[in-house]
């Protein structure tokens, strides 16, 4: 079981740093008993941020500070990883709690950019095309990022191609309009992220298992689909991907979306079963009899937990109680508190 990377918008001091809020709410999921702990969306830039209060890993003194954070993980038994990212049109807003209220440069944010000059909602600041040079920089960024992650201790990095940020508005027709090697077919549109994964993969150990989260539908029509995911994953695969962690969504605000529980199950299985490659399965997973049925059923080699994580960080350990009458995970500080 994976703890889904959840941002917290909460470096306060606008720097970019885990903080102490970070240690607990990492530290404690690991406490719990999960076998990856993945930290939240962590920008490989300023400008990829979602807010102010966005973690980040593009210098050296936030690696730093991701170190003790990582070291207790560790030994605690939970594996550590890390989602490098970057926001591309949906970046420079306010913290959730604060409305989402987007931020202009002249108010605390900055200008953002995107594959092409289209805002995600009309109400949206337009992003600036970025060039090709831009582009290359951008790339550049992820590659420096990911060395920053392997010296602070991860054991596993995941790119976050999802939920309409950068990597997502170039891959979606609805989002990128360009005319250069970056846009038109299917192919072009998934350069940028192909070009990004390959990068990571040539720089990061052999042995260092490399994620990609995707949102295998827009939920529009016209937009990005399963069929479009299976053709990204495959290439994916061919570039050094170990493992799709499949989400959807998130790059228009006109989406027609239903959840349920397990719902983005079926995506999961389909892409597992005709790529030919492991994936992991989020969304509404909550009930541990329904997380071990995805994976006795072939539909995941792995399911990530983020909201009823939240709720109970301890999640996994009552799990194993409850799947397996197993205390083997309890910390034996509280291993009295087991009913």
């Amino acid at each position: 079981m994976f703890v889904s990377p959840m941002c917290q918008y909460s470096s306060n001091d606008k720097n970019g740093k885990p903080t102490n809020w970070h240690m607990v709410h990492l530290g404690s999921r690991a406490v719990g008993g999960a076998g990856l702990v993945m930290a939240e969306a962590s920008s490989v830039s300023p400008e990829g941020r979602i807010s102010p209060q966005d973690i980040g890993i593009w210098a050296d003194t936030q690696a730093e500070a991701f170190e003790p954070i990582v070291d207790f993980q560790a030994k605690q038994g939970a594996t550590p990883a890390i989602q490098l990212a970057h926001a591309g049109r949906k970046a420079s807003h306010t913290q959730p709690w604060n409305d989402s209220k987007v931020l202009t440069s002249t108010d605390g944010g900055w200008n953002i950019v995107g594959p092409s000059a289209i805002p995600f909602d009309p109400d949206w600041i337009t992003p600036k095309e970025l060039s090709l040079e831009e582009i290359d920089s951008i790339i550049s960024d992820f590659v420096s990022a990911a060395k920053r992650s392997v010296k602070a201790g991860f054991k596993v990095i995941e790119l976050h191609f999802a939920h309409g940020y950068l990597a997502c508005e170039f891959m979606s027709s609805l989002s990128n309009h360009r005319t250069d090697k970056y846009g038109g077919s299917l192919r072009n549109r998934c350069r940028f992220s192909l070009d990004i994964a390959s990068a990571v993969r040539n720089i990061i150990p052999d042995s260092m298992p490399l994620l990609v989260r995707i949102s295998a539908t827009e939920y529009i029509k016209g937009g990005w689909d399963v069929e479009d995911s299976i053709e990204l994953c495959g290439w994916l695969k061919e570039e050094g991907v170990d493992l799709i962690d499949c989400s959807s969504g998130g790059n228009s605000s006109a989406q027609d979306l239903d959840t349920f529980p397990g719902y983005q199950v079926p995506f999961s299985a389909r892409i597992r079963k005709e790529v030919q490659i492991p994936t992991g399965a989020v969304g509404l997973i909550a009930d541990p009899l329904q997380a071990e049925q995805t994976l006795r059923n072939g539909d995941a080699d792995v399911v990530l937990l983020g909201r009823e994580l939240l709720r109970n960080p301890y999640w996994p350990l009552q799990a194993r109680d409850e799947l397996d009458n197993s205390d083997d995970l309890w910390p034996i500080q509280y291993i009295r508190a087991r009913l």
